[in-house]
């Protein structure tokens, strides 16, 4: 009797313990819950929170707290301007803003859906960019910078914005490593984030990879080129976001400076398109959907390689094509020969 009545008890206390356990978090006052747990969470668990039950999808979803997850990410955005888009963010504000600023752009356009598409609304008359650039989680840059697009300047040269002066030099805190290491360093510690915005059309896609996808020292200067890449999809095939940060040795030649910041676009065959046809790709990219954010290196890093591979298909294929239009040409050129030779000899 007292064999079979001992396990019963212990069950039931087990069963007790483990429904308090699973009750304790949603016992919780939801005061505590919205000023002292939501807080500590990175904007991808607070977005996966939201949706675990209607009490925590309502603290979840304020947008002082998604206010200061933007602002926390990306610290720029405490810019007047960027805090007013954000404020007015369609869809959810400050929520919404943050689910399109944070993950890469998918690729789910084909070429050919593109070429008889254009965007719907109007050309931006003006993109701000936001652009944080990080070092081992600390930052080292921070700016906003807001770019006319109405000149025929702008729509008819290459489209390109410049973040620094040709004078201009930013201190930075990495240490020039022994050895041939500052490549590896700076591939593994530096993150960048360019989130570009359309003001009026309340639009905003991040362009950068998050982290390098290329990182080249010049063996003369020992300048550090380091590359930041998205891939957005064309009227015709591909093009490459590219934004470079330029490195530069200080002149005690301890540490490196931020001697150049830029973003530009290019096709498949390396020509930088004009302010014009990009102002059409980034409107798509801004309206386009959004990756879910968690694996957004590994995915910069998969399309990066990606659009390389087709790069080098066309570059042999153009090879290929020129290759066979010459011995066509030369083909008929002898053949040319051949029969004038032939109404010299036999006329």
């Amino acid at each position: 009797m007292n064999a079979t009545t001992a396990p019963t008890s212990a069950t039931t206390a087990a069963t007790k313990e483990e429904d308090s356990t699973t009750t304790s978090f949603s016992s919780l006052h939801p005061d505590i819950i919205e000023a002292h747990i939501l807080p500590r969470l990175d904007g991808p668990t607070l977005a996966a929170t939201s949706c675990s039950s209607t009490t925590l999808h309502q603290l979840s979803s304020q947008d002082h707290l998604w206010s200061k997850k933007c602002h926390s990410t990306w610290p720029s955005t405490r810019s007047p301007r960027v805090c007013h888009v954000i404020s007015t963010y369609p869809g959810g504000g400050p929520r919404n803003f943050f689910a399109h600023a944070f993950p890469l752009l998918e690729e789910d356009h084909s070429s050919s859906k593109l070429s008889r598409s254009s965007p719907s609304a109007p050309p931006p008359s003006e993109l701000i960019s936001a652009v944080d650039i990080h070092y081992k989680e600390k930052l080292i840059f921070s700016k906003v910078q807001e770019t006319e697009t109405v000149t025929g300047w702008f729509r008819c040269s290459p489209f390109r914005i410049d973040l620094l002066e040709p004078k201009d030099v930013i201190p930075t805190p990495i240490e020039l490593p022994d050895g041939d290491d500052t490549c590896t360093v700076i591939f593994n510690d530096m993150t960048l984030s360019w989130i570009l915005i359309d003001p009026i059309g309340r639009l905003a896609v991040n362009l950068s990879s998050h982290k390098p996808v290329t990182v080249q020292r010049h063996w003369l200067t020992g300048e550090v080129q380091v590359s930041f890449a998205s891939i957005l999809a064309a009227a015709r095939g591909h093009v490459q976001c590219e934004i470079v940060v330029t490195c530069g040795v200080s002149e005690e030649g301890e540490m490196m400076q931020m001697r150049e910041i830029s973003l530009a676009i290019e096709d498949m065959d390396g020509m930088h398109r004009n302010g014009k046809e990009c102002l059409g790709i980034l409107q798509r990219a801004m309206g386009g959907k959004k990756g879910k954010g968690r694996n957004r290196v590994e995915e910069g890093q998969r399309m990066y390689k990606e659009y390389l591979e087709m790069k080098k298909e066309r570059r042999e294929r153009k090879v290929r094509t020129e290759r066979t239009l010459d011995i066509l040409c030369v083909a008929f050129g002898v053949s040319c020969f051949v029969g004038f030779l032939c109404f010299i000899f036999f006329r």
